[in-house]
């Protein structure tokens, strides 16, 4: 089983009320071979939601607000479900806070790109999960 951002499942799930559907992802949760996740919405924050970046070990939205702790309850929460369902591998968001992985925004909403992965992936990798970004 793989875990996958829901977004990429056509889930109407990041932050401004959209999805990034990609095909192959897809293909994957209609098949039963890969279950949709949104650790932001598992950390109870609703869609749409502002903007965050992830800045020295802390997510903020564009207003300056720390919603630190519902992306880390988020992760966790996906981690559990990842666990649930046996999964070895993750397919993730490119860029995202929560899903991002090896390459983050640099937490000053400018667009720029550091190396870093979300809090999410950090935690599955943490726990032996493979993780690939999208």
């Amino acid at each position: 089983m793989i875990v996958v951002s829901g977004c990429l499942a056509g889930i109407r799930c990041k932050y401004n009320g959209t999805e990034s559907t990609d095909e192959t992802v897809l293909e994957l949760v209609m098949q039963g071979q890969a279950i949709p996740v949104c650790p932001e919405q598992l950390g109870g924050l609703p869609t749409p939601r502002p903007c965050c970046e992830l800045f020295e070990g802390r997510v903020v939205t564009t207003l300056g607000i720390d919603v630190t702790t519902q992306f880390l309850k988020g992760a966790e929460e996906g981690l559990r479900l990842a666990k649930l369902v046996g999964a070895t591998k993750a397919i993730l968001k490119s860029r995202s806070p929560s899903c991002g992985c090896g390459k983050i925004y640099d937490g000053t909403f400018s667009g720029k790109l550091i190396p870093g992965d979300g809090l999410f992936t950090a935690l599955l990798k943490k726990n032996g999960i493979e993780v690939e970004s999208i």
